[in-house]
């Protein structure tokens, strides 16, 4: 980054011991070295950033590009572009179209209210679905 030798190193340091003293250096030195770390760390998150954007600029420029054709015998970086899109689309609406299935009826019946701790017992036997111990489990796996 700043082409520093090894004889650079040693002289910088020399002249930091000089002037700060063998008490104030290691904190000098600490300081520096978290100066640094966060310059580091601020530049790469910028970094990638600049990635992010140039890379959702480029799917938006082929998705033009592909509209412009009419979809039409598209090269395979703009298929691969539109595909990626569509994904991304059908990922985000996942979520909303599980819960459009569901009629309002089946909805209200899976809510359920709980007003107190004695509501989180089952009244009955029967209302123990199976043994979900863990020994229960292995005797079924094998």
């Amino acid at each position: 980054m700043f082409d520093i030798g090894f004889w650079e190193l040693i002289l910088i340091s020399v002249v930091g011991l000089v002037v700060l003293g063998p008490e104030r250096l290691p904190h000098a030195i600490r300081s520096v070295s978290r100066f640094v770390g966060a310059a580091k760390t601020m530049a790469n998150n910028v970094k990638d950033e600049i990635s992010h954007e140039l890379k959702v600029q480029e799917l938006q420029d082929n998705l033009r590009k592909a509209e412009q054709m009419g979809m039409e015998d598209l090269s395979p970086e703009l298929q691969s572009s539109v595909d990626q899109l569509k994904q991304a689309a059908h990922d985000v609406q996942r979520p909303y179209t599980k819960g459009q299935g569901q009629s309002e009826g089946e909805r209200d019946d899976q809510v359920v209210t709980v007003q107190s701790p004695d509501d989180l017992k089952p009244s009955s036997e029967s209302d123990v679905v199976g043994d979900t111990s863990p020994l229960a489990n292995n005797k079924k796996a094998k």
